[in-house]
């Protein structure tokens, strides 16, 4: 915007017809002002181009601030110890770091006043959404028309180019390979594919929409093949885990596996979840794979490093990270992006 580089504090303050002081603390002191005084001047300088009398907002000036905010789709603690998030994050570093850019790692569900949420966007020269649900999440700040915005794991937010997995076609191609066993009942260890945070089973109106969840695209890909096999599968048979916790699905998996008629076969929608199945499953004096064959998805270090090894679908988690980056930085062309995955065949499903 051209008027930004011509605007000064005593210009912005003539404007909104208060004093250089209000405009100063609403930046830099905000325990000064009321919230609602607060939100106004944040929202009327954004609307005006003005990033505030502080260091971030002379390099504005020059176009850049050399930051990208990461909007991730959780508590910042949980998603720093996501293997798979942490896999995400280190690819879009090397990419970031090559460019001399630093990253602001943000949540996305902020307990804190919205006006503090604004002065984070300030700081920044955009932001790269990873995970974005608009039911949890409406009325983002990231979502500003005047920010550059890279989707991961997402397709709904409009007008931005988006980096995603083919979590269908992945589901599916591991679905077919532990079904060409002929187990003679199924289970599926779902993740988050319910608005709780409890583990429970499903029922179908309850499911997130199959745009703004990845874990739906993954509970169709094994619908898909469950039917192409002719098998039948109820909610009785599908577990939602809300988070990806190996004490989450622990319990899942032990609830599967106490059944009467217990499956011989979980189909698992992260290698962590997997993982513990396996762990239960020995617990239990059940043999993996002859009494019971588990799948994975992701290819977390982890899943190729204990015994039995978890066979999984792999998916570039590192070039999702490196992908988003170069979109971001406009180092390649501004379209959506679809990463294949790859079948991993290792000992818990042969």
């Amino acid at each position: 915007m051209g008027t930004t580089h011509k605007l000064t504090l005593k210009k912005v303050a003539e404007r909104l017809k208060v004093s250089t002081a209000t405009i100063s603390n609403a930046f830099n002191r905000p325990d000064q002002l009321s919230s609602d005084l607060r939100e106004r001047i944040l929202s009327e300088c954004e609307a005006i181009g003005y990033f505030g009398p502080n260091a971030a907002a002379r390099s504005l000036r020059t176009g850049r601030t050399g930051i990208v905010g990461i909007v991730l789709y959780d508590r910042l603690s949980y998603s720093v110890s996501d293997p798979v998030a942490s896999q995400f994050l280190k690819g879009m570093a090397e990419v970031l770091d090559a460019q001399e850019y630093n990253m602001l790692l943000l949540s996305s569900n902020p307990t804190g006043q919205d006006a503090q949420i604004r002065m984070q966007a300030f700081m920044v020269d955009g932001f790269i959404v990873y995970g974005y649900n608009p039911k949890q999440q409406a009325n983002a700040p990231w979502l500003s028309p005047n920010k550059n915005v890279v989707a991961v794991d997402s397709k709904s937010i409009s007008d931005c180019p988006s980096v995603n997995v083919d979590n269908y076609e992945g589901a599916k191609k591991i679905a077919l390979h532990a079904l060409q066993y002929r187990p003679q009942r199924v289970a599926i260890l779902g993740l988050s594919l319910l608005d709780t945070n409890h583990v429970c089973r499903i029922q179908a109106d309850e499911l997130y929409d199959e745009a703004a969840s990845i874990s739906v695209q993954r509970l169709h890909g094994y619908f898909d093949a469950l039917l192409e096999h002719d098998y039948k599968i109820g909610p009785e048979d599908i577990w939602n885990i809300p988070v990806n916790t190996h004490r989450a699905a622990y319990q899942a998996a032990r609830e599967a596996l106490m059944m009467i008629n217990r499956p011989q076969l979980l189909l698992c929608m992260s290698d962590r979840i997997a993982i513990a199945a396996v762990q239960v499953a020995l617990q239990l004096g059940l043999r993996v794979p002859e009494d019971l064959k588990v799948v994975g998805f992701d290819g977390i270090p982890e899943a190729a490093n204990i015994h039995p090894s978890i066979t999984t679908i792999h998916q570039q988690n590192e070039e999702k990270g490196k992908i988003a980056a170069e979109l971001f930085l406009g180092l390649r062309q501004d379209k959506d992006v679809v990463l294949t995955t790859e079948l991993m065949v290792r000992e818990s499903c042969p």
